[in-house]
């Protein structure tokens, strides 16, 4: 089938152009700055002047619409994938919190089992995202410190074959025993290592980033930052993050984890060619709830939603999002003031990049797959387009 999307403000990597997009067999076949586009159509929609932008990546996410990954059911997959594909997400990585051996193997089963029959129906899932076990204790966040442990090479080698082909990106705290090591076993696997949840120091976080962890997970969220000793100052992974210009990093851009003006700065800083916004959604993102879990119903963490975001029941820490990826881009925008086409790409392009998928997905690019977002002036989602299939919205 042969798409024609018109009167539409095209939102690109370097700016915003009117135009028009020829969809035909999934792919973006012809970006045009002209209406007067040739051929024949099957369909032609008239996108009203709203904007058409590449479909959301998402890089870290524990569930949406009442179901967390850990669940390790089709059903729960379902459930946080269609409401995030209501959102803007057209890709997305499932992440599976630092648990038992027992529960991460039965989210990877889920997994794969989602991946096989609900491909075409919600967004692509390209891999999970591994948030531990190996985390530092002092910096665990929401996550049950129960779990955190040093990586041992006989229990990653077995979750690495367990899991072949079914993880894009593991998160670790650097300064752990074994860190390094089991690091570059990431690399050789195709795996994207990222620092986050640790107490590290410079030196140390300088020796993973050449050891291939090149991304910061959440950013100032459970990052350690200066600590002095001696009168001397030692920066942590906070400061780190700048210090390494090729260091990409992720931003929980919900207007609460973050204050506007630091993800100004960090945007200024580190740019949006290096900087990607992150919703670290749970299971009561998209829900009018006041208590929810994270983690597996059996077994995870209790939270309390106030203030628009979980927090801890004691109230010293938030302990996760309840935002989705079209929150994330008004609080770039509208509070941020960061340019829409650069809070875009932050959540397109570049997380593509990082991901090594912007060959296909990421910007709207003849030849890339037509995975479509369109919105209007407020970021209110108003179609969504999935490898050229409407499945949510006006984008038909």
């Amino acid at each position: 089938m042969r798409t024609h999307l018109y009167n539409a403000r095209l939102v690109l990597p370097n700016g915003i152009r009117n135009g028009s997009l020829v969809i035909s067999d999934g792919k973006i076949e012809s970006v045009s700055f002209s209406e007067n586009v040739s051929g024949e159509f099957d369909v032609k929609t008239d996108c009203g002047g709203n904007y058409i932008a590449p479909g959301f990546i998402e890089i870290h996410t524990h569930g949406a619409g009442g179901a967390d990954f850990m669940d390790g059911t089709l059903e729960a997959f379902e459930a946080a994938l269609t409401t995030h594909l209501y959102h803007g997400t057209t890709t997305i990585l499932p992440t599976a919190v630092a648990a038992s051996n027992e529960e991460i193997k039965r989210s990877i089963d889920a997994f794969r089992l989602a991946k096989e029959k609900l491909e075409g129906k919600v967004p692509h899932m390209l891999g999970l995202h591994m948030e531990g076990p190996y985390l530092c204790a002092r910096q665990c966040g929401a996550i049950d410190p129960k779990y955190i442990r040093d990586p041992k090479s006989e229990e990653y080698e077995m979750l690495l074959e367990y899991g072949k082909g079914a993880i894009s990106r593991w998160t670790l705290a650097v300064e752990r025993d074994g860190a390094e090591a089991f690091a570059r076993r990431l690399r050789e696997n195709g795996i994207l290592p990222s620092v986050g949840h640790s107490d590290a120091e410079y030196s140390q976080v300088k020796r993973a980033f050449d050891a291939g962890v090149t991304h910061v997970t959440h950013l100032y969220s459970a990052t350690s930052t200066i600590v002095r000793r001696g009168g001397f100052r030692f920066p942590g992974v906070t400061e780190s993050a700048f210090i390494i210009p090729d260091m990409t990093v992720e931003l929980i851009a919900d207007g609460c984890h973050l204050p506007p003006e630091l993800i100004n700065m960090v945007y200024r800083l580190k740019g949006a060619d290096r900087t990607v916004l992150t919703c670290d959604s749970m299971r009561c993102a998209g829900q009018d709830v006041t208590e929810s879990v994270l983690g597996s119903r059996e077994n995870g963490q209790r939270v309390i939603i106030e203030d628009d975001v979980a927090k801890m029941p004691d109230r010293t820490a938030f302990a996760g999002s309840i935002a989705l990826d079209d929150r994330l881009i008004r609080t770039a925008v509208f509070k941020a003031d960061i340019p829409l086409a650069d809070a875009v790409r932050m959540i397109t392009l570049t997380p593509a990049e990082i991901l090594g998928i912007d060959n296909y997905t990421g910007s709207l690019e003849a030849g890339k797959d037509a995975d479509i977002v369109m919105f209007d002036e407020n970021i209110n989602i108003l179609g969504v387009m999935v490898s050229g299939n409407g499945l949510a919205g006006e984008l038909k």
